[in-house]
């Protein structure tokens, strides 16, 4: 997860740290009778106090169905853009929203095994998942490889990729960058090698040769990391203080490869506009026209874009839009006045 300015979406998924007093349990309970025709369990009661009203609570337990605009899925106005319009899978991993139907799939459970996490419904664990099997896709998990990881935090990423070899130099944001704002504090940062070290994933010995740390803002790359065959990161530029910044990081990113190297990012998609977004210096939520801003930039400086699906599932889980406090499933969320869910992006640098 990123380690930058703890703002937002991050902070919304601890629940509701700024009601003044959590919801009496009797009126957990009456909702759940009323509404669901069945009695929480002290787990549901514990969890459905958080809300900030009644009102709240009420959306919680009967949320709005999430329905595709058609501006979701319509062919992009660029030619520069290849496209696809089909259920995403891991299996033939592109730039691709995250979907209920991908937990499914064999490749998910293995991705999960790798890392060491058992398989849930949550679209963070998706993340690591569709990066591992994009990265695969594109050779870049194999002995001798080198991958540069950007505001890696705690994420399982560097010692499951030197577990198979890969060379791997992990970043994360500067002490001084992120004072204040919260990340050390629960864990979310990583400030020198050993946060990153998984005993269950590799060997101690073998994790030391094979992974290196240094901080790194990721709003200015230093210009020795050159020449890598794959750089990712998990939801971090959404962080770097608005949407150009987080655009400039991709394009960005791309001088960090070879010529052939790929870029396999994720950040947070606005599902419920292609106009009205969140924007602000914490955190942002891309719209379509931003992803595609940004892919025609990139294609028409050389670089290839895999194909962006943006097909947002269709199976009833992809209809659940979660609200706060959040649980599972965790696919597609209302947040700060939008919906979203994550995306990732990839490209591959040109010769």
């Amino acid at each position: 997860m990123s380690s930058y300015p703890r703002q937002g979406l991050e902070w919304a998924e601890l629940g509701n740290p700024d009601a003044e007093a959590p919801l009496p349990p009797e009126a957990v309970i009456w909702a759940f009778r009323l509404l669901l025709g069945r009695e929480p369990s002290p787990g549901e009661i514990h969890a459905h106090r958080g809300h900030a009203s009644p009102a709240a609570l009420r959306r919680a337990l009967l949320p709005e169905a999430y329905s595709a605009p058609l501006w979701l899925l319509a062919r992009p106005s660029s030619p520069l853009i290849p496209w696809r319009l089909e259920p995403p899978s891991l299996g033939r991993p592109v730039s691709q929203l995250c979907t209920a139907a991908q937990f499914d799939e064999p490749e998910y459970a293995a991705w999960c095994a790798a890392i060491g996490e058992a398989p849930r419904p949550h679209r963070k664990q998706w993340e690591f998942c569709w990066i591992l099997a994009a990265l695969q896709a594109a050779g870049a998990i194999r002995p001798g490889a080198c991958a540069l990881g950007f505001g890696v935090g705690t994420e399982p990423l560097p010692a499951m990729l030197a577990a198979q070899g890969v060379q791997v130099t992990a970043t994360d944001a500067p002490v001084d960058l992120i004072a204040g704002e919260g990340w050390q504090s629960t864990n979310e940062h990583a400030s020198d090698l050993m946060a990153l070290f998984r005993p269950g994933l590799v060997e101690e010995r073998a994790f030391r040769e094979r992974v290196a740390f240094r901080p790194v803002d990721m709003n200015a790359i230093p210009p020795d990391l050159r020449g890598f065959d794959a750089c990712w990161s998990s939801c971090c530029f959404e962080h770097l203080g608005g949407i150009e910044a987080g655009l400039d990081f991709v394009e960005n990113s791309l001088e960090t490869l070879r010529p052939g190297g790929v870029a396999v990012h994720t950040t947070e998609f606005n599902l419920g506009s292609n106009d009205a977004t969140l924007e602000t210096p914490g955190l942002s939520y891309f719209r379509r026209k931003d992803i595609e801003r940004l892919l025609e930039r990139l294609a028409a400086r050389g670089h290839m874009i895999w194909p962006l699906n943006l097909h947002p599932g269709d199976s009833p889980l992809d209809a659940h839009i979660d609200t706060p406090p959040y649980a599972l499933p965790h696919i597609k969320l209302e947040a700060l006045g939008c919906v979203s869910t994550s995306v990732g992006i990839v490209v591959q640098r040109g010769g």
